[in-house]
């Protein structure tokens, strides 16, 4: 059914322009060969570390048949559900959220296909937060470039992470190499993304990163670059490399 409320919190983080520039592509989430491409090449890698992560976190044995079972997600701004999936075949509780509401409806039409159950809602973070829901993992990926208040929304995703519980952040660094390789490579050259998808003044440094999950209540404890490796069209993890695109862990802590 198709959920006609619209997110409490649109006037607060949400960036209806940003909004906009996702909405023109959401017919599009589920073409590995389409606008959405890079996500599609790049989700292997960021699966792998999540599951890795989380399966630590937690004392999961990840070749368990579904080593996340008992265990509750969140992801926000879940787009089509390319991490949502995923993580519900490993056997978690999948919330996928998104201030889009098209790709709610994508995301929830996908997932029947697949036969999976997988709670979508067209919703912002802070009204899961105001209504007290906490997950054991939050995952917030490739969002926090994209809206109006960071260090608010990153507030509101830190209330939806339970004591002893993690938050997953990937973003770009404001560096003039994820300028050149992220706007100008992927946007004009290679054409990977539509152009204006990103804008360099929105990426964020690690440090600013830090700040502002330390205000929130919670400890960054990971960064990991992801790094394109051209002469095999994929990506890896760059631990030590954190110019371009980087994946963030934090931690609440435990009650």
């Amino acid at each position: 059914m198709k959920d006609k409320q619209t997110p409490q919190a649109l006037d607060r983080t949400i960036d209806e322009g940003e909004i906009a520039k996702f909405a023109a592509m959401a017919e599009e989430w589920w073409d590995a060969d389409g606008k959405f491409r890079p996500l599609h090449r790049f989700n292997p890698v960021r699966i792998t570390f999540l599951r890795d992560r989380i399966a630590a976190r937690f004392g999961r044995d990840v070749r368990a048949d579904r080593p996340f079972a008992g265990l509750s997600i969140l992801d926000v701004g879940c787009g089509g559900g390319l991490l949502c999936e995923p993580m519900a075949r490993l056997g978690a509780a999948v919330t996928g959220i998104d201030a889009t509401e098209r790709n709610v409806e994508i995301a929830r039409a996908h997932a029947r296909a697949m036969d999976l159950d997988i709670d979508y809602r067209f919703a912002a973070a802070a009204d899961l937060a105001a209504a007290g829901q906490t997950f054991d993992v939050v995952l917030n990926m490739e969002v926090i470039e994209h809206v109006a208040d960071r260090d608010a929304f990153l507030a509101d995703c830190a209330q939806l992470v339970r004591p002893g519980g993690l938050m997953f952040l990937a973003t770009l660094n404001r560096t003039t190499k994820a300028y050149l390789l992220g706007i100008v490579g992927a946007e004009y050259v290679l054409r990977w993304l539509p152009r204006g998808t990103h804008e360099w003044r929105r990426f964020v440094r690690p440090s600013e990163m830090a700040a502002s999950l330390r205000h929130a209540g919670m400890t960054l404890t990971e960064l990991t670059g992801v790094a394109y490796e051209p002469l095999k069209d994929a990506w890896k993890l760059a631990p030590h490399d954190l110019d371009v695109n980087y994946i963030a862990v934090a931690e609440k802590p435990a009650a």
